[in-house]
């Protein structure tokens, strides 16, 4: 039998810095993680350097940043754990770091640098962990509860569920989380992909598939009227369809069978430049749109309509204004997404509507989630984790001030 004041279950970025948290604050704090690594996610971030937060998160209007069924449900944490919070944590334990564009922090050396310092502040408060190590049951008793695992008994008046979703499971996500919540009878959001390249088949996609590996800025677009979101990134073709920010972005907002809008040209007037291109050029189209968009994206183009395959001072101005609204405004419906494989992360979750937005416990006394297990999901850029690091943040000072577990949620929420 082993006694714990708290058990966190998940050695990922929400995990590891609440057991972190908690431990300096004076709590006897178990981690346990059924992988033998931890923080995987952290360690593929940002292209192996970890996209650790982002200076442009405003906690007073989280639904800038953050979709769910209730975005804001995670404004108390992030107001009082903030990106800057983070940055000073960081600086202390002296890794470098540069800024991106639009805020988004990464470090100047290896993800690893981040992993090891969230261990050195779990060493510093004095915590376990165990791994790899599974729990095989959680169950209430009359100290708390009490925990099967791999390698015994374990009892604790307070359990932190940190499992993370379901994107990328060959590192080891599982649905352990959804189905503990439900276990205890709290609500979950249907989890979903996010953060996602999407995918194209049929004659519709034929003239693009050549275009793997093919880069440009766009503006993206989905959904109509109050509920469009657009996005001004970068766009990536794969041999499966798109990626790269502007579709990972807007992949969080789509919905199956319905369109994405693409602007190829942000920033230009397309219909103006091409007739004006006509007065004054006898280069064929193809090579007058390449000034825009990628010569190999012209070429792709043009050959879908035989009135584009001709020098533009030939071409009739309503084809010219054709093409001006097909490569303006590009309409098209994906098939899919690459699925939980190539997602970033997981929209859905534990249902913001069981847990308290100060404290992350549930209804269920004793029980809190933190992190992407959650239904809150941040763009693109560091917002992720800058949620982990806050929720954890605000479920370890919870519980290290003393609430006790039959005190249940506070403004649940909220």
């Amino acid at each position: 039998m082993h006694d714990f004041d708290a058990v966190v279950i998940g050695a990922g970025a929400a995990g590891l810095f609440c057991a972190g948290v908690a431990g300096q604050l004076g709590l006897r704090v178990l981690v346990i993680d059924h992988a033998e690594k931890v923080a995987e996610k952290i360690r593929i971030s940002g292209g192996g350097r970890c996209n650790f937060t982002n200076r442009e998160l405003d906690p007073r209007a989280p639904h800038k940043h953050f979709l769910g069924e209730n975005p804001n449900f995670c404004r108390s944490a992030l107001s009082r754990y903030t990106a800057a919070d983070f940055l000073a944590l960081v600086q202390r334990h002296g890794i470098p770091f540069h800024e991106k564009h639009k805020g988004q922090l990464f470090g100047d050396r290896s993800a690893e640098d981040f992993i090891g310092m969230l261990l050195a502040e779990c060493g510093a408060g004095g915590v376990q962990r165990w791994q790899p190590c599974r729990v095989q049951a959680v169950r209430t008793a009359s100290a708390g509860y009490e925990l099967d695992t791999d390698r015994g008994l374990v009892r604790a008046p307070r359990v932190v569920v940190a499992t993370g979703g379901l994107s990328i499971p060959k590192i080891g996500a599982t649905d352990f989380g959804h189905r503990l919540a439900q276990q205890f009878g709290l609500k979950v959001v249907a989890p979903r992909p996010a953060l996602v390249p999407l995918t194209f088949e049929g004659e519709g996609w034929a003239p693009y598939a050549q275009l793997a590996g093919l880069a440009l800025p766009v503006r993206i677009a989905t959904g109509e009227r109050k509920a469009a979101m657009a996005f001004d990134e970068d766009l990536l073709f794969t041999h499966r369809g798109l990626s790269g920010p502007a579709v990972l972005q807007i992949s969080s907002y789509w919905r199956p069978g319905t369109p994405v809008r693409i602007d190829l040209a942000p920033g230009h007037d397309l219909q103006e430049v091409l007739l004006q291109a006509k007065l004054r050029s006898r280069k064929l189209i193809a090579n007058e749109i390449a000034g825009l968009v990628p010569s190999r994206l012209a070429d792709a183009w043009v050959q879908q309509n035989p009135g584009w395959q001709r020098p533009v001072n030939e071409a009739a101005d309503k084809s010219l204004g054709a093409l001006a609204q097909a490569l303006g405004r590009w309409e098209l419906v994906p098939t899919g997404s690459e699925g939980y494989r190539k997602a970033e992360v997981t929209a859905g979750g534990v249902d913001t509507r069981e847990l308290s937005q100060q404290t992350m416990e549930s209804r269920q006394p004793g029980l809190y989630f933190i992190g992407e297990v959650v239904d809150v999901t941040g763009w693109l850029g560091g917002y992720n984790f800058q949620w982990a690091w806050a929720s954890g943040w605000a479920c370890a000072q919870a519980m290290a001030a003393g609430r006790a577990p039959a005190d249940g949620p506070t403004a649940a929420g909220g």
